[in-house]
């Protein structure tokens, strides 16, 4: 299977700031895959360049077999974006604003346009500068999915929408997916990646620190785990393969965990508990979880 992106050793300075560096990623055609990081880590960074809307200092980035810098107006026409903030013109009607986004692509997408405001539930009609945030997100969406791009780029893609929309929004980039689009879908949420992609990069201070498919993910699930007991803690009962970023006080208790439940509940057990509280750890814990064994 062809390459959808290749990039090697892309690397971007601002000054002596860095923005990203020694970025190596190939994603397949046909592939959803997961970029995810905590905000600052270079997430957009590396989308602008790939748009060719930022250079690199250092590094090649291809679309298609096509360098994106060099051919970077042949490649647009093949690829919707939605960037994680959407700024129009706020006295266009909005269909004014697809219809004019529409234009650049030679083709007609009128009936495409008008299918996809009918799933996202947006009025055409309506003015930009009498949107919700929310609806100025589904303009964004339907502006880069209007052309029945080959690569949908999606950073951030899911601010705004509420649940029910969101996952309205999923099944719609599933459903462009099994059409053949190739999606590169940003964001600092893990369980929405989870959702959706077959294959995730995890990127801190500008560097990919691992890749790792969705179903290696599930079954290396990690937890974070917080408790109350009756009496003061003794952190040694957790002193066990899979514990991290461990915490405690008096009486209370946090850790992540990642490993066998079963032994972990036996420790547990030796405890008398008030309160026991089991969830999905965010981005940030995984990460730090990650850190702590490098």
């Amino acid at each position: 299977m062809k390459n959808a992106i290749e990039i090697k050793g892309l690397t971007k300075l601002y000054g002596k700031e860095r923005g990203i560096q020694d970025i190596d990623l190939n994603i397949k055609e046909g592939e959803i895959f997961g970029f995810i990081g905590p905000n600052g880590a270079g997430k957009s960074t590396t989308i602008r360049t790939l748009l060719s809307l930022i250079y690199p200092t250092s590094g090649t980035a291809t679309i298609f077999g096509k360098d994106c810098i060099k051919h970077a107006s042949e490649i647009a026409k093949d690829i919707g974006y939605l960037p994680s903030e959407v700024f129009y013109y706020d006295n266009m009607k909005v269909k004014d604003l697809l219809k004019y986004s529409a234009s650049f692509y030679k083709k007609d997408c009128s009936a495409r346009t008008k299918e996809l405001c009918e799933i996202l539930e947006l009025d055409p009609n309506r003015k930009i500068e009498d949107l919700s945030f929310g609806n100025r997100k589904k303009v964004g969406i339907i502006q880069g999915l209007l052309h029945s791009p080959k690569l949908i780029i999606l950073d951030e893609p899911t601010g705004g929408l509420d649940p029910l929309m969101q996952n309205k929004f999923f099944e719609l980039i599933k459903e462009e997916n099994k059409k053949g689009a190739t999606i590169f879908f940003s964001s600092h949420i893990l369980s929405e990646v989870q959702k959706l992609c077959d294959r995730v990069g995890f990127i801190k201070d500008g560097k990919i620190i691992k890749l790792e498919t969705i179903a290696a993910l599930r079954e290396n699930s990690y937890k974070k785990i917080t408790l109350e007991a009756d009496t003061s803690i003794d952190a040694e009962i957790f002193e066990m393969e899979g514990v991290t970023q461990l915490e405690v006080i008096e009486t209370h208790a946090s850790f992540i965990f990642k490993g066998n439940i079963n032994e972990l509940v036996a420790k547990i057990s030796t405890l008398s508990l008030i309160n026991l509280d089991i969830t999905e750890p965010d981005l940030e814990e995984i990460f730090m979880h990650y850190y702590d064994k490098e």
